[in-house]
């Protein structure tokens, strides 16, 4: 028996088959299509009064406001100039130099003898620093006082030439009446009597001129030792033993200064040079003793500016007794000088600063900008400080705006 026949394999569903029947599309009435398009129309309508009346609105108000705004004065906010403390408080620098300095020649040729002091050393007043032999001098003093003695004894022989002519001058004048002697003889002896007292004043002057000689050979004696011109502190020794050294500022033997006070000196700018006053207070400081401030006094000023820097030289005077300022120190001089003129002080964003100068604008009493030119003295950044074309009274515009023009009426925010 033959087997009966397998079923033949069914074919596979296409790609959009979805596994099920969908039901027929219904089909749109007219009714149903007016509908949809009313509802259509009523959200776009919705969305167009949602998003541009709004937008037309604030239009419209915004150029309501330009149009008012185009007729009313600009608002402005004004403040008052504000005076401010006319301490000014500087930092200088400046150098530090000895109260006197000076250096040592010798007064008399010589040898050195010895030098009694040498570089640190401390001396008092008058204290001998070296000794210098002085041979030539003393043959000069010893050949003067042989000329004194010479010149005594000249007044001695010219007191008796005068004492006899002065006899001789009696003498005659008895034997003249007498007719013993004639006149011619007379006038003769009384000329010799005047001659011989003429020696006797011209041998008394030559023993003053070789006294005074002797004097001043005994003055150059006295200094053959070197002695020092005031108390202070050897920084320098250049002589040795046996140097031959001659009179006058050719050979320097010593240097000495004195530091106690000592002076720094330091140029006061021109804005503040009036305001300098002597015994006013200075601090000195110098890097080596940092945080130990040096208290001293203004001791004087030039008086001054100097044409190159434009600053007054100062000096200052601090007390030095532990010798801790050394001259030739660099040092920064603390000063509080008062401003010699009025400052006032406004904000910064005042100015204006243009071709025509730096000016702030200000309220006058017709409520009326008005331009005027100020001179800074000084600028801190957030504000300004006035030195000039400012008295205090005025109304200032706080903000500057190139809006605003000279003659333009504004209106202040209070």
């Amino acid at each position: 028996m033959s087997s009966p026949e397998s079923p033949a394999p069914a074919p596979p569903p296409p790609a959009d088959d979805l596994g099920f029947q969908l039901p027929p599309p219904a089909a749109m009435t007219r009714t149903r299509g007016v509908a949809l398009g009313v509802g259509v129309l009523l959200v776009l309508g919705a969305a167009f009064a949602s998003s541009y009346l709004p937008r037309r609105s604030a239009r419209a108000a915004l150029e309501e406001g330009v149009r008012a705004g185009e007729g009313a004065a600009p608002r402005v906010t004004v403040i008052a100039p504000q005076p401010v403390s006319s301490d000014r408080a500087l930092v200088l620098p400046g150098s530090v130099q000895p109260l006197e300095e000076t250096v040592v020649y010798p007064r008399v040729s010589g040898y050195v003898r010895r030098w009694l002091v040498d570089i640190g050393d401390r001396v008092e007043e008058g204290q001998v620093l070296a000794e210098i032999d002085t041979p030539e001098l003393d043959q000069e003093l010893a050949q003067a006082r042989a000329q004194l003695v010479q010149a005594n004894a000249g007044l001695v022989q010219a007191k008796a030439n005068r004492d006899l002519s002065a006899s001789s001058v009696k003498r005659y004048e008895q034997l003249v009446p007498a007719g013993v002697a004639p006149a011619e003889e007379l006038e003769q002896r009384q000329g010799q009597a005047h001659v011989a007292e003429a020696s006797v004043t011209v041998a008394q002057a030559a023993i003053a001129a070789q006294q005074a000689n002797i004097q001043r050979l005994l003055d150059l004696k006295r200094f053959a030792k070197i002695a020092a011109p005031f108390a202070g502190t050897v920084t320098s020794r250049t002589v040795e033993r046996g140097a031959l050294v001659t009179a006058g500022n050719a050979t320097p033997l010593f240097k000495i200064s004195a530091t106690d006070p000592a002076r720094v000196f330091v140029g006061v700018p021109q804005d503040v040079a009036p305001s300098v006053r002597v015994d006013a207070p200075a601090k000195v400081t110098v890097r080596e003793f940092a945080g130990q401030p040096f208290e001293g006094k203004v001791a004087r000023t030039a008086g001054a500016l100097d044409a190159a820097t434009r600053t007054m030289n100062t000096e200052v005077r601090v007390p030095n007794p532990d010798g801790k300022l050394l001259a030739g120190m660099y040092a920064e001089v603390a000063l509080t000088l008062p401003t010699p003129h009025r400052v006032l002080e406004i904000p910064a964003t005042a100015l204006y600063n243009d071709a025509k100068g730096l000016r702030v604008a200000v309220v006058d009493a017709g409520n009326t900008i008005r331009f005027v030119p100020i001179v800074v003295a000084r600028d801190t950044g957030a504000t300004l400080h006035i030195a000039t074309g400012l008295d205090g009274s005025e109304r200032i515009v706080k903000l500057a705006s190139a809006e605003l023009s000279d003659g333009m009426a504004v209106e202040i925010i209070p």
